[in-house]
């Protein structure tokens, strides 16, 4: 009924934010000016952006520099299943360059889509070839391609690797961490040639006991049998996962956004000042940011329920308990595989120490194969996107890959 109830909503103001639209367009008067007119015209633009959309946006890398080139990229399908695309971005490297080596980027499945990690993607490009787990949106998934919870998410990734093929390396970034860890023990313990030579975990509940945030402690206040009568809905008709049960994205957004309303509040009459004083680079920043941050996606009930309860509440994995396919992930079965870890000092979700654990569980890598980094100043979005990201977290990222594809 709460996802009928949202649909019936937005169907009925999705013309009038059509209409919104097409009027502030109309009503636009160009040069710098403050009339009623262009006042008019700001509020339209405004009213037609606070809404959510279902579609994932466009990556929009279209090129990419190498050794101070520009060289195209194109998007490619490597491998396509019901409820994720192994997505691979192609570069047409000059003649006589020597190939990059190859990445997974474990997105997460949450309530937006994996271009989230767009400008990780673009950075990542620039010395390795890269891939990453594009989500498909749970409401569009027909019921005939059945569950898809946290074991599947972990064997998803496996089969996507396999994919690539052997050499590869895998970051993951949040949620994914323990899913990547667990595929990676697994793959280690069957001496899988396509096992990970290195695997970068950037701010994930490894071990989310360790300094509990306000996330966390949302996910252990209530029992899981609350989570699943009161946030999980069926999907509505006319959509392809008609009755598909799912943790609805706009239920996941406005959870994020209920955490800094006013800050929200304040972007949007930012963004109303700007059109209005014809400030248009300001303002295009502000829409940007929100056309991606609105654009929402439905996660299956298995994988949201699971994850809330073996990740957030019963701490499966540092606990040595976590299973995968009646398998017990072992993460002391790595040992060939480098090991780094990152963590934001600022980090509200994914606090300090929850993601390092890691390092204590995989105790069969050598020392030499294993590095943390925390980084001042960020917190959990600066981990994998901003200046930071770029100028002192990469590098460290891209060292930690080179190094481990040059020992085998």
């Amino acid at each position: 009924m709460l996802y009928q109830a949202y649909q019936t909503q937005a169907d009925f103001l999705s013309p009038w934010r059509l209409m919104s639209q097409f009027a502030g367009a109309a009503l636009w008067s160009p040069g710098d000016d403050r009339s009623a007119r262009r006042r008019t015209a700001s509020a339209l633009e405004v009213f037609s952006r606070m809404r959510l959309t279902h579609a994932r946006p466009d990556y929009g890398i279209t090129e990419v520099l190498v050794d101070g080139q520009p060289v195209a990229v194109t998007e490619e399908a490597a491998l396509v299943a019901p409820f994720g695309t192994l997505l691979h971005f192609r570069k047409a490297l000059p003649a006589g360059t020597a190939p990059h080596p190859p990445v997974l980027l474990a997105a997460p499945l949450s309530g937006h889509f994996a271009t989230l990690l767009r400008e990780t993607v673009r950075t990542l490009l620039r010395d390795h070839d890269v891939y990453i787990t594009d989500w498909h949106n749970a409401r569009d998934v027909p019921l005939g391609s059945g569950r898809f919870g946290l074991d599947e998410y972990t064997l998803q990734v496996i089969e996507f690797l396999r994919a690539i093929g052997p050499g590869v390396h895998m970051v993951a970034v949040c949620q994914p961490c323990v899913a990547a860890l667990a595929a990676t023990a697994l793959m280690a313990e069957d001496d899988d040639p396509a096992a990970p030579r290195s695997l970068t975990l950037m701010a994930g509940p490894v071990d989310c006991r360790i300094n509990p945030t306000q996330v966390n402690r949302l996910a252990t206040d209530r029992p899981i049998g609350w989570f699943e009568r009161n946030l999980i809905s069926r999907v509505p008709w006319p959509h392809a996962g008609f009755m598909r049960r799912v943790y609805p994205g706009f239920l996941q957004l406005t959870a994020f956004m209920s955490m800094n309303m006013e800050r929200h509040k304040e972007q949007f009459r930012k963004l109303y000042q700007h059109l209005v004083e014809g400030e248009v680079e300001q303002a295009a920043t502000i829409k940007t940011f929100y056309d991606e941050y609105l654009a929402v996606n439905d996660l299956p009930a298995e994988f949201y329920l699971e994850t809330v309860e073996r990740v957030f509440q019963t701490y499966d994995l540092p606990r040595g308990e976590l299973t995968v396919a009646g398998r017990t992930v072992n993460p002391a079965a790595i040992r060939r595989t480098a090991l780094l870890t990152v963590e934001g000092e600022r980090d509200d979700i994914c606090s300090v120490g929850q993601t390092v654990a890691a390092q204590d569980l995989c105790g069969s890598i050598r020392p030499y194969l294993k590095a943390h980094h925390l980084q001042a100043g960020v917190g959990h979005y600066g981990v994998f996107s901003g200046s930071k990201w770029n100028a002192q977290i990469y590098p460290r990222v891209r060292e930690t890959i080179h190094a481990a594809a040059e020992l085998h």
